[in-house]
């Protein structure tokens, strides 16, 4: 549980008061504040700077005004959950991208939460990036077949909740075509954020993770989401998807300060220039692995 003094602070971040009490309602503000006001942001883990997912950690890294991945976003809103009063559990999850050929089964890549609230169970996610804005329903696992897959429109994208195909007893989101990636599988089963730290340790610092080959930033509204990846920022809304690459150190670190939040006021003059120079060197390293055809 989070001190009284944390909770505020936490609420503070998110421009909202606290609630009056753990409804579903409360919970889609929570939930919407949280993916429009903290990014997905990996640039510490791209810039080799350790970071802790341990619930008190990650909840005192998204005060003091930075993002993070699944781990940091979806542990530290867990924490602050339950510290409302919200019957909160951790699930291993795993991400399908694009290039894999079929689900993943539930490794434990991602964290999923669930939230029981108002006699149902919700699946909330403020760590998927171009995940849901808003908390989407599980469908009752006793229910009609044909009620077991329900799809949900939230702004640009469709997200369909489903019975899992690749863990027994366990959901699937498929995600939209448009999205980054092609949905996730993950296992009722409750776990603690200790079942996540070997995935951390892996994701924050092989050579194979993208994390770990070029910075990314991500950041939802109620229509459209924003992606930065390496020198690529991609705005995708309703009807119109745009892509283009920044060429300049200013037009990267003016993306990043107006378009996610991330200004990054401890970087002086002279450790920018020497991140500009990394990144791009970065960048195209990545590219080129990208234009590789799938499974190379």
């Amino acid at each position: 549980m989070l001190n009284p003094t944390t909770v505020d602070r936490y609420l503070a971040r998110l421009g909202l008061p606290r609630p009056a009490a753990p409804d579903l309602a409360a919970l889609r503000a929570l939930h919407r504040a949280h993916v429009e006001r903290i990014p997905y942001e990996t640039v510490d883990v791209w810039r080799g700077t350790p970071t802790l997912i341990e619930p008190a950690a990650a909840v005192e890294r998204i005060v003091n005004g930075r993002g993070g991945y699944c781990y940091h976003l979806n542990g530290a809103f867990a924490a602050l959950l339950g510290s409302l009063g919200y019957r909160v559990e951790l699930h291993r999850g795993a991400i399908q991208s694009r290039r894999d050929a079929g689900p993943r089964g539930a490794t434990g890549d991602h964290m999923v939460l669930t939230v029981h609230c108002e006699g149902r169970h919700w699946y909330v996610d403020v760590g998927l990036g171009d995940g849901p804005s808003e908390p989407l329903p599980l469908p009752h696992p006793d229910a009609a077949p044909a009620e077991r897959s329900v799809t949900h429109r939230q702004g640009p994208f469709s997200y369909r909740l489903r019975p899992s195909d690749a863990v027994p007893g366990g959901w699937r989101l498929d995600h939209d075509d448009r999205a980054c990636s092609a949905g996730l599988d993950f296992d009722p089963r409750p776990v603690t954020t200790g079942d996540f730290l070997p995935n951390h340790r892996r994701l924050s610092t092989s050579p194979d993770s993208l994390f770990t080959q070029v910075p990314l930033a991500i950041r939802r509204t109620p229509d459209s989401y924003r992606a930065l990846i390496g020198l690529v920022l991609t705005e995708q809304d309703a009807e119109e998807r745009t892509t283009r690459e920044l060429t300049s150190e200013h037009e990267w670190f003016a993306a990043l300060a107006d378009r996610f939040d991330l200004p990054l006021p401890e970087l002086g003059p002279a450790e920018r220039s020497r991140l500009w120079s990394e990144l791009h060197t970065a960048h195209l390293a990545w590219r080129a692995t990208q234009q590789q055809p799938a499974g190379a």
